[in-house]
């Protein structure tokens, strides 16, 4: 009985994704819930798991392509009715001892990207176009917006061709090379590298566009002649398209500035590197919330010589019962809870000509990662204890840093605090995070002489900073909002009293 894999759902707005890697490949055999591939969407990494156990029939959507919610992935043929596996030997009939001499064709796919992600970079290629390689070695990385992908070989054999290069957008599911495995491979392969070759011979200009790319240029009406591909060979890419049709009309000149001729000896030194996914995204974001809000920032700074020496004093206690450090983090989420109560404008939104007031608090969390910024949400940190907050925060760290969190980690923030003093800094201006209307940023604690009751005194100070949306926060409320925060840090008794 022949059994159908289909994309699972991928979270809540998120319509498609990218097959980043499949890990098996046709007429291997599989266990009920044993990964099949993984799929990338914009945010993260979804696996799909064998519906049953059988014998991986036909491969529908490679790695690379693009598949909506509920597309069709591949086949499988239930245990006990194992005919598809037996079929592949039989296909090469010239080849009589079929068990000793044999080769296989396997295709290989875009695994899994994950919940939303629709699409990936094909980053690099580890191995070329008649490289051998072992089950498990990996072949190739792909980037997406959140995470980085690697594609292992499904099976032991030899690279005949590849599909995607480096460079190239590929979709969920979506192919990216062929292989042959089997005893016949290693003599497939002078005639397996030949027809690979072919397509470079076609010339820079007759390369294959990316489909995203075509299809976008189609829907929006763009001559692929006004497009600079930026993909090998000049491919034009998804990102080339999207950046032709926001490049303002009225500014040709500037792309001249490229052709102005630079001397040998720099152009040597330097180092051309395609941004990762995840870098375009960041990138966007922030310039669209340059674009969009009306953002303002207000400062301030709060003296830490009160939430310290509780943090000290209570912090062996509240580990061995809690089973989490305490840190600051819980202190400023908690202050910020406070202040939003009096101050709603600070974490509500602009949803056209209305304004949508949150009766709840979904603290988004910056966190800095090898790949780049993410913001995973703590939700409902309203309601929520200290230790509570502390765990939160610690796993939801944790799942970054690996780059497993989920889309819908990262959705439905209402406001934001960003701590910039991990990594030493004294004073910045954080960038709203859409469609919020307040982000908090924290910074270094650093000891400064203070006039405290006409005496100079060296306090351990930090600088605060609110950026917020001017269009819905007015400056007194910024203010006020600011100052609520810095009252309850420097008497944290505050906080309990909800005063």
């Amino acid at each position: 009985m022949s059994v159908e894999v289909r994309v699972p759902t991928l979270g809540e707005s998120v319509t498609e994704a990218t097959v980043a890697t499949w890990f098996k490949k046709p007429g291997d055999t599989v266990a009920v819930d044993e990964m099949l591939c993984e799929l990338e969407t914009d945010k993260v990494t979804v696996e799909v798991p064998s519906p049953a156990a059988g014998v991986l029939g036909e491969i529908v959507a490679a790695e690379g392509e693009t598949v909506g919610v509920d597309a069709l992935l591949a086949t499988l043929s239930e245990a006990g009715n194992a005919g598809p596996e037996e079929v592949k030997p039989r296909a090469h009939a010239e080849d009589k001892p079929a068990a000793s001499g044999a080769s296989e064709s396997v295709d290989i796919m875009v695994p899994t990207l994950g919940e939303s992600v629709t699409e990936a970079t094909v980053a690099t290629w580890f191995k070329a176009v008649g490289d051998s390689f072992e089950a498990d070695e990996m072949l190739c990385e792909l980037e997406t917006d959140k995470v980085s992908v690697e594609v292992p070989a499904p099976a032991a054999g030899v690279l005949t061709s590849i599909i995607a290069n480096e460079g190239d957008t590929v979709a969920a599911g979506g192919k990216l090379a062929e292989m042959s495995s089997g005893a016949g491979a290693a003599a497939a392969k002078p005639a397996a590298a030949a027809p690979a070759a072919a397509p470079a011979a076609s010339g820079g200009k007759d390369v294959e566009n990316a489909p995203s790319a075509n299809k976008l240029m189609a829907e929006k009406g763009v001559n692929p002649a006004s497009v600079s591909g930026s993909g090998k060979d000049g491919r034009i890419m998804k990102e080339d398209v999207l950046n032709a049709l926001n490049k303002p009309a009225s500014a040709p000149a500037p792309a001249a500035a490229p052709a102005a001729p630079r001397p040998a000896e720099d152009a040597a030194r330097e180092e051309r590197v395609k941004m990762t996914k995840l870098r375009q995204t960041i990138a966007r974001r922030l310039k669209e919330s340059q674009n969009t809000a009306a953002m303002l920032t207000t400062y301030n700074e709060v003296d830490m010589t009160e939430v310290m020496a509780l943090r000290n004093q209570y912090k062996d206690l509240f580990e061995k019962k809690h089973g989490v450090r305490l840190g600051f983090m819980s202190f400023f989420t908690k202050a910020c809870v406070h202040a939003l109560k009096e101050v709603p404008e600070v974490n509500a939104e602009i949803d056209g000509t209305d304004v949508v007031y949150k009766n709840y608090v979904n603290m988004g969390v910056a966190a800095g990662t090898p790949q780049g910024l993410v913001v995973p949400v703590i939700r409902d940190a309203d309601s929520m204890s200290f230790a509570e907050i502390e765990k939160a925060i610690s796993e939801k760290g944790k799942r970054a840093r690996d780059g497993k969190l989920s889309m819908a980690e990262m959705q439905g923030g209402t406001f934001t605090i960003s701590n910039g003093g991990v990594y030493g800094s004294l004073m910045s201006s954080p960038i709203l995070n859409p469609p919020q209307s307040g982000i908090l940023g924290m910074h270094k604690i650093q000891d400064r002489p203070m006039a405290i009751n006409g005496q100079v005194v060296i306090r351990p100070m930090m600088y605060l900073a609110l950026s917020y949306d001017h269009r819905i926060v007015d400056g007194k409320g910024a203010v006020t909002f600011l100052v609520r925060v810095k009252e309850a840090l420097e008497d944290p008794r505050r906080l309990l009293m909800d005063l």
